[in-house]
């Protein structure tokens, strides 16, 4: 399985997840809730998504590290301020929510398999082979970070 680690872009990963959301919430029928409900709490989810992406990518410019998800190894600092306070990966919980908004949009505890596979497989799949990144390039001071804040909240 370590084939797999870091190779896929977490937005390819994201896509998929969101087309699994709504081919399994097909599946289920029509949702109960109101549109209007379901569209009031898709759009302040996907809000709250992109408040928290952009804040982590703010972060990640101003100590003019990397972007690139593919290649942690390439990091030139190890961002702790900001959303870093709150959360390790704030591009990630921003895609989550994300998801959840569209889960949300879709009506259907069915759709909670997107954001819920993501979550999963980006734990497994890109946040473990970052974090072994992280720990060979900062040493204490990520042992430290890991400590203090929650990978995701």
């Amino acid at each position: 399985m370590n084939a797999l680690e870091a190779r896929i872009p977490p937005p390819v990963v994201g896509l998929l997840c969101a087309v699994l959301a709504w081919l399994v919430a097909d599946l289920s029928g029509a949702s109960a809730l109101p549109a209007q409900l379901r569209l009031s709490a898709a759009l302040l989810l996907a809000l709250l998504g992109l408040v928290i992406s952009g804040a982590g990518v703010r972060a990640v410019r101003r100590a003019q590290s990397t972007l690139n998800p593919l290649k942690p190894e390439t990091a030139t600092a190890l961002v702790t301020g900001g959303i870093f306070a709150y959360t390790r990966n704030p591009m990630y919980l921003g895609m989550a929510t994300w998801l959840l908004a569209w889960a949300a949009w879709l009506g259907t505890l069915n759709a909670l398999s997107g954001p819920a596979a993501f979550v999963l497989y980006i734990g497994r799949f890109q946040i473990v082979p970052e974090e072994r990144a992280l720990a060979q390039l900062f040493g204490a001071a990520f042992t430290d970070f890991r400590a203090r804040v929650r990978r995701w909240l």
